[in-house]
């Protein structure tokens, strides 16, 4: 679906290595949008250019390259280099990135990826806290309503954990107002106190026999 949408000049797609094509790298850089994504291992690749790096920010490399492969640089011929940049982050990890963007500097390059996981993050709460695995239509109108009220249900229950003076955890909070959801007790007292006996109701009012 990401090859069949159209986007601005200008914008800047970041994803996951499983996006790897080059002939639709192609079609962006040369409808002026830019890319980041990781760069697979064991690409063949050829340094055009090297570039400076900063002292700090564990860039190891930031290189202007050509793809060493007849098939790939067949598929990619915008007439501009790819971007290979190599970080080593603090716990000794190095990523290497991919990019078409020959500006930007190499920190910012992998900060955009680093920014794309809080996306995945985002997701992944929803699949895990809301239970948002499956859509109920199929319809763009459909998919928009479910992902906006389940952001709003997230939102909702931000703000709850936020004010609670308990410490909860969100997945706890979640689990425990399913459980609770029938209950009939001030919410504010039992987000505060979730574990103390709720407090004995007065009785019901007799209603009266119509004759």
């Amino acid at each position: 679906m990401a090859r069949q949408q159209t986007f601005p000049p200008g914008t800047i797609l970041v994803f996951d290595r499983g996006y790897l094509d080059f002939t639709w790298f192609a079609q962006l850089t040369l409808s002026g949008v830019f890319f980041v994504t990781r760069m697979k291992d064991g690409t063949a690749y050829d340094v055009v250019a090297r570039q400076p790096v900063p002292e700090r920010g564990g860039v190891l490399a930031d290189d202007w390259i050509a793809l060493r492969s007849p098939q790939s640089a067949a598929k990619y011929e915008p007439g501009r280099p790819l971007r290979r940049v190599e970080v080593e982050l603090p716990d000794g990890e190095r990523l290497v990135f991919l990019t078409n963007h020959l500006e930007l500097g190499p920190t910012t390059i992998a900060r955009i990826d680093k920014d794309r996981w809080q996306i995945e993050l985002l997701f992944e709460a929803l699949k895990q806290n809301l239970r948002v695995k499956t859509f109920v239509g199929t319809s763009a109108n459909a998919l928009h309503i479910q992902i906006w009220t389940a952001l709003i249900a997230l939102l909702l229950l931000k703000y709850l954990q936020l004010k609670a003076t308990f410490g909860w955890s969100l997945s706890n909070l979640v689990a425990l107002l399913r459980m609770n959801l029938f209950a009939y007790r001030d919410l504010w007292t039992w987000l505060n106190e979730p574990f103390t006996a709720p407090p004995p109701r007065s009785p019901e009012p007799t209603q009266g026999v119509l004759i």
